[in-house]
C-alpha cells in the first residue's frame, strides 16, 4: 500500500542509532584491523548478529550465503563480507504480499483496522496515520472502537484533533461493532476517503478478541463488503521477543496483513524487526522512529537496511 509517502533518511538514520551501535559497531570492531575474512571471523559475526535480536534462524541464513560468498571469493576483504550481509537483510525484509496491496481509487472509503495490545503505541500510531493521509489531501475520518478502556476514546481524540481529522466515539463500555458500523456509515454518506477503525487489546483473552474483531468485520462488510482493506497489527520494538509472540498470537485470532512497528528510535532492539518479518513472512508497512506526529515513515527494506549501516 503506498498512499502517501513519507520518508526522511535523516530521521530514520538518527532513530536507528541504538540499533546501529549494537550490530554495526559490533561487527566492525571484529572486522578492525583484519585484512582477510575468515570462519573464525564468520563465527564472531554470527553470534554478534544472533545476540542483536536478528534471531538464530535469519542469522543462519545470512552466514550460510556468508561462508559460500567467502568460499567463492578469491579477495576475502572485509566489505566483501559487510555487503553480503547487508543483501541478505534486505532479502530477508522483502516480503510480497500483493493480495493487499490495493489501490486507494479503487476503493472508498479504503477501511483500516488497526489492531495490537495496549501500550505498543497503537493509538499514537492512528493519529500519525491520519496526519499522513490527511496532508496528502485525503478525507480521513477515525473510529474509536476501542470502548473497553475508558481513557482510549479520549487519547484518541487528542490525536484526532491534532490530526484534524474527524473521529467517531460513543460512551466508555459500548459495543465495538457499532462504533465500526457507525463509522463506515458516516464516512460512505459523506465521501471520506480513509477510516482508520481502533480496536481494543485484549489479547489475554484469545477468544474473545477473536469474536469482537469479526464481529467488527462482518458488521463494516455490510457497508461496504471488501472491508477491512488492511488489517494493520502495532508491535513495539522496545519489547523485543515479546513483539515477536504478539505477532505470532495475533496471527492465530485475525488475518494480519501489514506491521507497523513503533518506537525503533528509543530501543537497540531494532534486529528483531528481521525476525518477525523472518518468521511471520507479512510485511511491514510502517515504522517508527520519533515522538513527532511526522515522525511514521514508511518503511522501504532496502533504506532501512542502508540505514543502519550508515556511519557517516
Amino acid at each position: 500500500m503506498s498512499l502517501f509517502d513519507n520518508i526522511n533518511f535523516k530521521k530514520l538514520k538518527d532513530g536507528l542509532s541504538k540499533t546501529r551501535t549494537k550490530i554495526v559497531n559490533s561487527i566492525s570492531e571484529t572486522l578492525n584491523g583484519k585484512a582477510v575474512v575468515d570462519d573464525k571471523t564468520l563465527d564472531e559475526i554470527e553470534e554478534i548478529l544472533i545476540t542483536s535480536d536478528i534471531g538464530f534462524d535469519t542469522t543462519a541464513k545470512i552466514i550460510t550465503q556468508a561462508r559460500i560468498r567467502l568460499h567463492n571469493e578469491k579477495n576475502r576483504i572485509t566489505t566483501t563480507i559487510i555487503d553480503t550481509v547487508k543483501k541478505e537483510l534486505i532479502s530477508v525484509l522483502e516480503v510480497e504480499n500483493i493480495s493487499h496491496q490495493f489501490e486507494i481509487g479503487k476503493y472508498k472509503p479504503f477501511v483500516i483496522l488497526v489492531v495490537g495490545v495496549n501500550g505498543v503505541g497503537k493509538t499514537t500510531t492512528i493519529g500519525k496515520l491520519a496526519h499522513n493521509f490527511q496532508i496528502a489531501g485525503l478525507k480521513v475520518l477515525v473510529g474509536a472502537a476501542d470502548t473497553f478502556r475508558a481513557a482510549a476514546g479520549e487519547q484518541l481524540g487528542i490525536w484526532a484533533k491534532r490530526a484534524n481529522v474527524e473521529i467517531i466515539q460513543k460512551e466508555h463500555g459500548s459495543d465495538p461493532s457499532s462504533v465500526a458500523y457507525d463509522t463506515v456509515v458516516e464516512a460512505k454518506k459523506n465521501n471520506f476517503d480513509i477510516v482508520l477503525i481502533d480496536t481494543a487489546g485484549r489479547l489475554h483473552n484469545k477468544s474473545n478478541l477473536m469474536e469482537e474483531l469479526k464481529k467488527i468485520k462482518n458488521v463494516m462488510a455490510k457497508i461496504v463488503p471488501y472491508a477491512p482493506n488492511e488489517t494493520l497489527l502495532v508491535l513495539d520494538a522496545t519489547t523485543g521477543q515479546n513483539a515477536i509472540l504478539q505477532a505470532d498470537e495475533f496471527s492465530k485470532v485475525t488475518e494480519i496483513s501489514g506491521l507497523v512497528v513503533t518506537k525503533l528510535d528509543g530501543t537497540a532492539k531494532g534486529g528483531v524487526v528481521f525476525q518477525i518479518i523472518n518468521k511471520q513472512k507479512i510485511p511491514i508497512r510502517y515504522i517508527g522512529v520519533g515522538e513527532k506526529i511526522d515522525d511514521l515513515q514508511n518503511f522501504q527494506p532496502k533504506l532501512f537496511v542502508d540505514a543502519i549501516f550508515d556511519n557517516t
